[in-house]
């Protein structure tokens, strides 16, 4: 794939088969990316629902896609390393970990962002709760 001579519209296409292809093999062989697109489907009609203009829109929905690409992320490099090391070793161990800390920080990120996005609205549904 790297050696390729292709250029211009069929480079193109290529590259959007083979992104096709991680999209399949990540859904085929990973429960988390399966999981996570549930939350995905669960989450774009919510930012609709909640957000309040086409700011808002993006903001929350790009946070479930950057947990995707995260998710994504994480499941090449420990296919990478399952791949060249069947044994421990220190490097494959924090290469592993910090791949998972992608996915953490994503999600630190979704939740920060929905909170800051939706934080008037919040706490008005807080205020109705008490009283």
């Amino acid at each position: 794939m790297a050696n390729q001579k292709v250029t211009g519209l069929k480079r193109i296409r290529n590259a959007m088969k083979y992104s096709w292809q991680g999209l399949q093999a990540a859904y085929q062989h990973e429960e988390a990316f399966r999981q996570e697109l549930v939350k995905v489907a669960v989450g774009i009609p919510l930012a609709f629902w909640l957000g309040d203009n086409g700011i808002e829109y993006a903001l929350l929905i790009s946070t479930l896609i950057i947990i995707l690409i995260a998710e994504l992320v994480n499941s090449a490099i420990e296919a990478v390393v399952d791949r060249f090391g069947g044994e421990i070793h220190e490097l494959s161990g924090r290469a592993k970990d910090m791949g998972s800390a992608v996915v953490l920080l994503a999600f630190i990120n979704h939740a920060v962002v929905w909170v800051c996005v939706l934080y008037d609205d919040l706490l008005a549904f807080i205020a109705r709760l008490s009283t």
